[in-house]
């Protein structure tokens, strides 16, 4: 299950790397339309790959904060002071990013506001926290039309906290859904076959029922024509329409594509799980992206800022994407190797463990004596 470095869950790491190198992929325009013809299979990564690496990042919140057993007290504050040092330095890291106005839509802004909407929910039991994300699957789409209709009339769609909420490529009310599965799996016993199984099964169906029922309201509700999702109905204030919600296109965020992409992030992961701990040394490489994806991804998006100046084709694209992903699967292996962990994964660890230590110690007995 390990890597040989402490702390650190082979397959986790491998599932990361996939998500990382499967989001460039996307972004160099392999995720089209996706058709039996298997030419087209390059659009699995369309949406699915963020996805995915959301649903890690609830799975990493699980991991800081105890696996099974998560803190309490003191303890407790000191994960949440940890975990939101990190939340701040990858929102800083994701600003910079953007602000190279590659064409790249960074994720990461987004993905530290997610890191501080979890923080209430780490005490939380698996149940409560599949329930959650069940109500976000399902209220989150029609409440971002909601919102995203009175940000538009209001001229505030694009301030920077409604867009990362609600306006955005990933808007964090909905993709919240996503990091409290991952918290959930996380405080799971991810080496155990029954759990394995388990999650596999549950993949299985969610996948059915998001993809299935994706396809069903698009013939039944939006007369066959794909629905770009809740966004479709933002400039349109006052008014409601039901094809907003249908279908499960990338990145549409209706509760058919939340669904049927978490069920496809569960499968990842428990593929990933399983092949890391039969071929740990094929996969080391990809492992080593995956340990050092904060530090893989800021130096993809900063290549491509030097290197690219518009998205390339598909073709174009491809070719492109080879390149990147050998030299990141090189390099990040080579790093990992010599060095262990990524510069930017050292400075978001010392960084937060020094701010956690700051959080005062309990007096010896006083949590007892509150009892």
């Amino acid at each position: 299950m390990t890597t040989g470095v402490p702390g650190r869950i082979a397959g986790l790491d491998v599932a990361r790397g996939t998500a990382v190198l499967g989001m460039f992929a996307a972004h160099m325009g392999l995720g089209g339309d996706l058709h039996p013809d298997p030419s087209s299979w390059g659009a699995l990564v369309n949406g699915r790959s963020s996805i995915l690496f959301a649903t890690l990042a609830g799975i990493s919140v699980a991991l800081l904060s105890g696996r099974t057993t998560p803190p309490e007290g003191r303890g407790l504050a000191r994960v949440r002071v940890r975990i939101a040092v990190r939340a701040a330095w990858v929102f800083a890291i994701g600003a910079f990013l953007t602000r190279l106005d590659t064409f790249v839509a960074v994720i990461l802004e987004v993905y530290a506001v997610l890191f501080v909407l979890v923080l209430p929910f780490l005490r939380w039991p698996v149940r409560r926290l599949l329930l959650l994300a069940a109500a976000v699957a399902v209220l989150g789409p029609p409440l971002l039309v909601v919102l995203g209709q009175a940000l538009t009339e209001a001229g505030a769609e694009d301030a920077v906290l409604p867009f990362l909420a609600v306006t955005g490529y990933y808007p964090a009310l909905l993709w919240l859904a996503f990091v409290l599965v991952g918290l959930a799996v996380g405080r799971t016993d991810l080496g155990s076959a029954s759990v394995r199984a388990r999650l596999a099964g549950a993949g299985a169906a969610a996948a059915a029922v998001g993809y299935g029922g994706g396809w069903l309201s698009t013939r039944l509700l939006a007369g066959g024509v794909p629905s770009p999702g809740p966004e479709a109905g933002f400039d349109a204030p006052g008014q409601w329409s039901v094809r907003w919600l249908t279908g499960a296109e990338p990145h549409s965020g209706t509760t058919f594509e939340v669904v049927g992409s978490t069920g496809v992030a569960l499968l990842v992961v428990v593929a990933c799980l399983a092949l890391a701990d039969r071929l740990p040394v094929p996969l080391a490489p990809l492992a080593a992206v995956g340990a050092l994806a904060l530090s893989v991804y800021t130096a993809q998006i900063l290549a491509i800022r030097v290197l690219l100046d518009v998205a390339p084709d598909a073709a174009q694209g491809a070719r492109t994407w080879a390149w990147f992903a050998v030299a990141a699967l090189a390099g990040a292996w080579r790093w990992r190797s010599v060095l262990g962990a990524g510069p930017l994964e050292r400075l978001l660890t010392w960084t937060s463990r020094q701010a956690a230590r700051l959080v005062p110690a309990a007096p010896a007995g006083g949590l007892r004596g509150a009892r």
